[in-house]
């Protein structure tokens, strides 16, 4: 027989009210860590976009524009800037790679200010300094540079942190962080592959 305690079920109403008033409070320490977060990385936020927009406004002597900024058909709201060092004419009809493409680089990537960060320059796995991986793993910001190269180029690539690392912090990169890659497209080890 089961048995339903009086006293136990008055208080049933309490703990939904209970349950309600956490669940609305999660949301609101979000936003405070979200505030806090905005507030402790203000000025180095600041820095990297004005670093960015100098750097959009860039011009070679010639008048014409150092960066050319890559929008992808995917998502009109997101760029990165490339600038290449090759000259293009020589990759001409060279491969280019699909969003599900394995890749071989090289690359340096730094902080706005130089500060290096990370370089395929010590990986041997795949060969010497190369670094190997499936597009649909990486960053969106790396994604729209390697769809608009060709095997053989290379190029300076400046992703905004919305195509970066965005706030997080635990990539070990600081939030809110424009990011700078010297880049080569080696190879596309696998053209096209089904994502898993």
């Amino acid at each position: 027989m089961c048995r339903i305690n009086i006293f136990d079920m008055k208080k049933f109403p309490f703990y939904i009210l209970l349950f309600v008033m956490a669940l609305c409070a999660v949301p609101a320490c979000s936003d405070d860590d979200t505030s806090t977060l905005n507030e402790a990385y203000k000025d180095w936020r600041e820095k990297n976009a004005d670093w960015l927009k100098e750097q959009q406004a860039r011009t070679n002597p010639d008048g014409t524009p150092y960066f050319k900024s890559i929008i992808p058909d995917w998502d009109p709201s997101a760029y990165v800037l490339i600038h290449y060092f090759n000259d293009r004419a020589e990759t001409e009809g060279n491969l280019t790679p699909l969003y599900t493409s394995t890749v071989d680089t090289r690359y340096h990537l730094s902080y706005y200010e130089g500060t290096a960060i990370d370089s395929s320059s010590l990986m041997t796995t795949n060969g010497p300094g190369i670094f190997r991986t499936q597009l649909t793993s990486v960053i969106p910001g790396w994604v729209i540079a390697m769809e608009d190269m060709r095997v053989g180029d290379t190029a300076e690539v400046l992703v905004p942190y919305q195509q970066g690392y965005g706030t997080s912090t635990t990539s070990g990169i600081l939030p809110y962080s424009a990011l700078k890659f010297n880049v080569r497209l080696v190879d596309i080890v696998d053209y096209e592959k089904n994502p898993k």
